[in-house]
């Protein structure tokens, strides 16, 4: 096995993560990596091991077996100074709701000074801050008393008030509306290209993944089962297409390798009879969907044999 600690150091390094809970393994030989400024999406059904994976890198959880270094530590032993490196958005966070926005984002913000250096300034000034998340206008208003979106704003806010290197994000646009996940969007894209954060993101929201991900990765039956780019993983599982038509009232559908081809074909033979026809070529979701079905309804083995045949 490589060392860990070479020039190129990567910000998350995972070598064969395990996790057992009594006879149950959660987590069987987990594989990944994640580079200095990169997005990567963590997608997979409720139960996958998602949760477990996430809290093992943040240091929270002791894993069974394996070796994990995250900005060059191991989670497990990872100091105060490691930490501060590090930042989180949760699904939720429970705090005081007569804190007003910027008071809260300002106490927060002193835990990371004395971990400032000549590269990273922390914390964020806040008036900075709050104009890049859209809380400006709320800067003044008791957390209490903000709507949904604008919570979720203070969520993301919260998580990168420290600068992080490392950006943990679990449903980070849940509440939002079209605007303001497109703004998130743009915030994570900013984060990433200029200040060069790392983020890892959890989401069932394959469509954010696809716009944010510059790599998904689907974990299903304790391990990861695909990885690479949303463009690459989508050529992987495009497979057959289905061609739906219908033909003196009757409804036809067939899978065809070469679609195009089969169309061409079927006009030729058939012409202006062709009516209402629908080219569906095999997606990223569809695949993922079956992946989802098989391992709810208890044959999460299958789901990965599944998945990795329509890989192949």
């Amino acid at each position: 096995m490589e060392a860990f600690g070479t020039a190129d150091e990567p910000v998350i390094d995972v070598r064969d993560l395990r996790m057992r809970y009594g006879t149950k393994d959660v987590l069987d030989g987990v594989n990944f990596v994640a580079r200095r400024g990169e997005v990567l999406a963590l997608l997979g059904p409720n139960g996958a091991g998602k949760t477990t994976t996430i809290e093992i890198l943040e240091g929270f959880r002791m894993r069974s077996a394996g070796e994990v270094r995250v900005l060059g530590d191991d989670p497990a032993t990872g100091g105060e100074r490691w930490r501060a490196r590090l930042g989180v958005v949760l699904q939720s966070w429970r705090d005081h709701g007569k804190w007003r926005v910027r008071e809260l984002l300002g106490h927060l913000g002193t835990y990371y000074a004395d971990y400032s250096t000549s590269q990273i300034n922390r914390p964020w000034p806040v008036d900075e801050l709050l104009e890049v998340v859209g809380l400006t206008g709320q800067r003044d208003t008791r957390i209490g008393r903000l709507s949904g979106g604008q919570r979720r704003r203070l969520d993301v806010a919260i998580g990168i008030v420290g600068r992080p290197e490392l950006l943990f994000l679990d449903e980070p646009t849940v509440g939002f509306d079209v605007a303001a996940r497109r703004e998130f969007h743009d915030l994570v894209h900013r984060l990433t290209d200029v200040d060069d954060t790392t983020v890892l993101l959890t989401t069932h929201d394959l469509d954010e993944a696809e716009k944010l991900a510059d790599r998904i990765l689907i974990l299903a039956g304790g391990r990861i089962v695909a990885d690479g780019s949303p463009d690459e993983l989508a050529r992987r599982v495009a497979g057959e297409t289905e061609v739906r038509w219908t033909r003196d009232g009757s409804r036809y559908v067939h899978s065809a390798a070469d679609a195009t081809g089969f169309v061409r074909e079927l006009f030729a033979q058939y012409g202006e009879d062709i009516a209402d026809l629908e080219v569906r070529p095999t997606s990223l979701e569809d695949t993922y969907m079956t992946l989802v079905r098989e391992s709810e309804a208890g044959r999460a083995a299958d789901a990965v044999d599944v998945f990795a045949a329509v890989a192949r």
